[in-house]
């Protein structure tokens, strides 16, 4: 029975013709193992996962495996994207058991989703250590049938230290300055001052990090934190781990110098490094950070935009060979280039420039004499460039996983509204509209909640978790800064108060699923950045940055308190919890709120709210009206009529007019851009001898 037909989920649908009898992960299949006393096979991945991929077509699509898998299992097959739950719950069992983990990710486990042996890939044969599919799937057996009372205790056993993984969450206060500057010393030891970033081989973008140490720079000046950035963004930008062609980012290098990618594209990666490398034009003026920023912007728009307007999730790092039916996909076929291709597109004398400025070698740097593009210095004409796009544009191109997911489409509508504002793209800050329509008229329902994934317009079954409701209202708040249109900051605060009531125990620790979600075997609960911003952290930005905006003593309380877990990792484990310290500097400094009133279309508005934008002030809010005429007082609950930042701010004799504020303390009303400026880089006094405003 082909039961994984009428799913949402593009990787899910991939194995929906294989020989093996899936189940999507559901009910019906436990209570089926249970009926037939067989064990549970969990197979968890994702549509752009290469091994994913090899292990699909080397052990699923094999009929004879297949027939030993429907006779002695149930198996299932998870989409990691759709149920990050699911997969964050049964990851944390395969690292505490293996030291390691990643995808696929194979889990076999009893009918009541008890854990009892786990792994990643397995080879079709016995290779380097690890044993074929075939004799792990013959030993779970045996052991199933012939050794049931040890297979119960080990479950038993597992399970109950999964139970015990719950963080012990006493509280402590938010990360103060001391900490913040033992978090900067312990990332400096980890840079990699030759090739930028940080750790060894495989390398990964570390956008959160980067914005932690932008915010550092801007709150206290340090050299060192902007240096720190300067050379990591320089060196992602000109490897190969960055689209030198068409721009956008691999997921990761690897080799420390970024010079071969895997090659798929995530969204998640793409938005958080949009943003980075907008917010370092802003501290720099750097023109590289310019042209990366937007190109980065117009990838997403222009690969990863759907027809309903969200964005989609990935792209494969796999394609074809070739245009011709069968042709066998590799890795990176679409990216790499050898020297007789660069002929063939551009002729001799073009090839020979595009060889040298984009490294391209008889010998190769990747794989069968290939090469993939780097960038060290001067850029090739862009003649050149546009006949490599066209030469590039006739190969098999990579498939496309266009479900769209919503804690990523938030963090890409925060980076498109900002990068569109900030670099006079004004059709940006529209994509970032429009995903946002899509998100809250199909993922939104009328209580409050939110599913976390749609395809083609269909919502899917998977609730949304704590890193949809909160890199959302991320998104929004954005989305509202540039447009002044405060219905977004109104459905952020919805969104923020599914967080405060239905993900937040009374001790104020959060956990990344609903208080009414389906029970697995524990609640996962994980405060670590890891590829995105963690749940924990993200509703700790988003909930200081609506307390921003409202002045409301309950917002600002829950981000504080939220706050704690990153005082107590971010001494030890600065890396990972770069998001969550990036929001302590926002804290620490305010954060600064400006409000800019006067009509959205007189240019002098403009010139205000372009100035608000491009400050590099950590965690800066901005909210743009018209007058004080229809604002609430501060604290009320915002709704589509007002915004309580703006509540009591005039113009000034007619004057557009900007106020800048910390906690609702405002300094002097300024009009002049220049005058702005310079409150926002600190010559100001703004939050000490002000009004007391909104109250």
């Amino acid at each position: 029975m082909n039961r994984l037909a009428d799913v949402t989920s593009p990787y899910l649908l991939q194995h929906a013709d294989n020989p093996v009898d899936w189940w999507p992960w559901c009910d019906e299949a436990f209570a089926e193992a249970r009926r037939r006393d067989v064990p549970v096979l969990l197979s968890v991945g994702y549509s752009a996962c290469h091994w994913c991929h090899v292990m699909a077509h080397e052990s699923f699509e094999d009929p004879q495996v297949a027939a030993y898998l429907n006779e002695h299992f149930v198996s299932v097959k998870v989409d990691r994207e759709e149920r990050p739950d699911v997969d964050s719950v049964y990851m944390d069992a395969v690292q505490a058991a293996t030291g390691q983990g990643g995808w696929p990710m194979t889990v076999f486990m009893t009918a009541d989703g008890e854990p009892f042996y786990f792994g990643t890939y397995f080879p079709p044969e016995p290779r380097q250590g690890l044993p074929s599919f075939r004799q792990v799937l013959e030993g779970v057996s045996t052991a199933w049938t012939e050794r049931r009372d040890e297979v119960g205790r080990v479950a038993a056993e597992i399970t109950g230290q999964l139970h015990g993984r719950a963080v012990d969450y006493d509280a402590p206060h938010p990360p103060d300055e001391a900490l913040l500057s033992v978090a900067l010393l312990g990332l400096t030891r980890e840079f990699d001052e030759r090739n930028g970033g940080f750790g060894a081989a495989p390398k990964f973008p570390p956008p959160m990090v980067l914005e932690f140490l932008l915010r550092h720079h801007a709150r206290t000046g340090s050299t060192g934190a902007l240096e720190m950035v300067a050379r990591t963004c320089e060196a992602m930008a000109r490897g190969g781990i960055h689209d030198q062609l068409a721009g956008g980012f691999a997921r990761y290098a690897v080799d420390r110098a970024w010079v071969v990618p895997h090659f798929e594209k995530m969204l998640y990666d793409n938005a958080l490094l949009c943003r980075v490398y907008t917010r370092w034009w802003k501290a720099s003026g750097s023109p590289l950070a310019r042209r990366v920023a937007l190109s980065t912007a117009e990838f997403m728009v222009r690969e990863l935009r759907t027809e309903e307007g969200g964005f989609a999730s990935a792209l494969d790092a796999d394609s074809a060979t070739g245009p011709e039916p069968g042709a066998p996909h590799r890795e990176g076929a679409f990216y790499a280039w050898t020297p007789g291709q660069l002929v063939e597109a551009l002729g001799p004398e073009d090839a020979a420039v595009a060889a040298e400025r984009f490294r391209v070698t008889e010998d190769g740097t990747f794989e069968l004499g290939a090469s993939v593009l780097q960038l060290p210095g001067e850029d090739v004409p862009d003649t050149v460039r546009v006949r490599m796009l066209d030469a590039r544009a006739a190969r098999p191109r990579p498939g496309r996983d266009d479900k769209v997911i919503a804690a990523w489409n938030g963090l890409a509508i925060a980076a498109l509204a900002e990068t569109g504002a900030c670099l006079e793209r004004p059709d940006l800050v529209e994509a970032a509209a429009a995903a946002a329509d899509l998100l809250v008229s199909r993922h939104l329902d009328d209580t409050g909640r939110l599913a976390r994934t749609s395809r083609a317009g269909v919502v899917g079954t998977g609730a949304g978790v704590l890193e949809d409701y909160a890199d959302l209202a991320e998104g929004l708040h954005a989305l509202y800064a540039v447009t002044g249109e405060s219905a977004w900051l109104a459905i952020a605060g919805t969104l923020l108060e599914s967080v405060l009531t239905r993900f937040r125990d009374d001790n104020g620790a959060l956990y990344d699923t609903a208080d009414d979600a389906e029970q697995l075997i524990r609640r996962p609960q994980d405060p670590t950045d890891g590829a995105t911003p963690s749940g924990w952290t993200a509703a700790a930005g988003a909930l200081l940055t609506h307390a921003a905006y409202t002045g409301s003593d309950r917002h600002r309380a829950a981000a504080e308190r939220a706050l704690g877990i990153v005082a107590a990792l971010g001494e030890k484990a600065p890396r990972f919890v770069g998001w969550g310290l990036a929001v302590a500097e926002a804290a620490l400094d305010g954060p600064r709120e400006i409000a800019v009133v006067g009509p959205p279309d007189d240019p002098r508005t403009v010139a205000l709210l372009t100035t608000a934008l491009r400050a590099t002030a950590p965690g800066a809010v901005v909210a743009l009206g018209g007058g004080a005429e229809a604002q609430p007082a501060a604290g009320d609950r915002p709704d589509a009529g007002g915004v309580p930042l703006l509540s009591g701010r005039t113009t000034t004799d007619g004057a557009p007019t900007a106020y800048v504020c910390r906690h609702f303390v405002c300094g002097l009303p300024v009009t002049e851009p220049a005058a702005l400026a310079a409150q926002l880089s600190g010559e100001g006094d703004a939050g000490r001898d002000g009004e007391a405003g909104g109250a």
